[in-house]
């Protein structure tokens, strides 16, 4: 690992608090990759259907939308690292529940779904206070580095998680099910260690007008309005990658080997931008960046739609994971550094409501979009569609694009 900068910047290594907390990121993310391949081929193998996959996604789709506003509120009015610890604690239990009834052949749909959801509820809690951590971790100047140093850890897991459970998996779920419990071990144990560089604000009382105090910050911030809505409208846009099946098929002729390498793509570029990122610090023309990198997503999205030869969509899907990766890091970055820290839980909180909904419905558009007009428009109208909110965005929010740096000048 090379989380120190090439450039005389000062080394993410020297903070032990952030070293700590992406130790203990990685770890869970790694729990969770390998859970999740688990438990789908658990239960497809139980149950041959279909509908029983899609009932997981169900299960973890729910408590992320309901539970966000009041898990954001609960991160502005506790301490950040205890809820980690608490929400860290069920995902321990639940995956060890995981490996009780693996073990004395008890698993069936009903119980298994009933693990995930309780999962997917301590996941919802844990997100915003996890999120909301990283600015009291490292000085602002390094906030950035920081956020892609995560992010390459999140990626790393996206890419060698799933592949560490299904060669484990050979031997029983309930040896995956074990080795991503140790991993949350490690994972708490990190979260117990860390200290804040920097003390959390004076809360206010917990009440319906904070809970959604973190929606009239948005809207009254134009730039973390325009950073926000930038990402959903985007990513709602930009979901060319839920038809790699039917590209993979029916336009490159390829086999699942093909759609593998589709799939791995995205995450391959990320991972890259991501670790240089890491290395190199953004000063300059941060606005103008930003909105370079999401009309790149879209070109990139254009080009892989248009793209007939395999090595070609492989390169416009890696493109498009590494301007992705650039355009997550200074939005996340600029939407923490502007928002206060007694406000960044409820504020995280929101913007992941949007994120996740915009997953979803972004999938759904490209589907349906598919099925009326065939996958290769559908793509390039996404595409087409992201540059064109790159334009009418640059022209509503022209303090956002005018913008030099990560920190507020206000």
């Amino acid at each position: 690992m090379a989380l120190p900068s090439t450039s005389g910047e000062e080394s993410l290594l020297r903070h032990r608090a952030f070293v700590a907390f992406w130790l203990a990121r990685t770890c869970s993310s790694f729990a969770f990759q390998m859970l999740s391949v688990a438990v789908s081929w658990q239960i497809y193998a139980i149950t041959n259907s279909a509908m029983a996959l899609g009932l997981i996604g169900l299960m973890q789709f729910m408590p992320s939308v309901i539970l966000a506003l009041p898990a954001g509120h609960l991160a502005d009015q506790r301490d950040r690292r205890r809820i980690v610890l608490v929400a860290q604690l069920v995902e321990l239990t639940a995956t060890a529940a995981l490996v009780a009834v693996s073990l004395l052949h008890h698993a069936d749909q009903i119980t298994l779904l009933a693990l995930v959801f309780l999962f997917s509820v301590a996941k919802a809690l844990e997100g915003p206070s996890m999120t909301s951590m990283l600015p009291s971790l490292v000085p602002p100047a390094i906030l950035a580095r920081a956020t892609a140093a995560s992010a390459v850890s999140t990626q790393t897991a996206v890419i060698a998680g799933p592949t560490l459970g299904g060669l484990l998996y050979v031997a029983g779920p309930h040896v995956v099910y074990s080795v991503a419990a140790l991993f949350y071990l490690i994972s708490m144990a990190m979260v117990k260690i860390l200290r804040y560089e920097r003390p959390q604000q004076p809360r206010l009382p917990m009440n319906v007008t904070t809970l959604f105090a973190g929606v009239r910050f948005i809207r009254e911030r134009r730039d973390v309005l325009g950073v926000i809505s930038l990402d959903l409208f985007a990513v709602l846009l930009g979901g060319a990658t839920a038809l790699l099946p039917i590209f993979a098929k029916d336009i490159l002729h390829t086999g699942p080997w093909g759609l593998g390498m589709l799939r791995g793509a995205p995450s391959v570029g990320a991972l890259l931008v991501g670790f240089w990122l890491s290395r190199n610090k953004l000063d300059r023309h941060v606005g103008m960046i930003m909105f370079g990198s999401v009309a790149g997503f879209g070109i990139a999205t254009l080009l892989f739609a248009l793209s007939t030869q395999l090595w070609l969509s492989l390169l416009a899907l890696f493109a498009l994971g590494g301007f992705d990766m650039i355009s997550m890091v200074i939005r996340g970055s600029l939407v923490q550094l502007d928002t206060p820290d007694d406000m960044r839980g409820r504020v995280n909180a929101v913007n992941s409501i949007f994120i996740n909904t915009s997953n979803q419905l972004g999938e759904f558009e490209s589907g349906m979009l598919a099925a009326w007009i065939g996958a290769a428009p559908a793509a390039a109208i996404g595409g087409i569609g992201t540059l064109v909110v790159v334009g009418v965005w640059m022209v509503l929010f022209p303090h956002l694009r005018r913008r030099q740096k990560l920190e507020s000048a206000e």
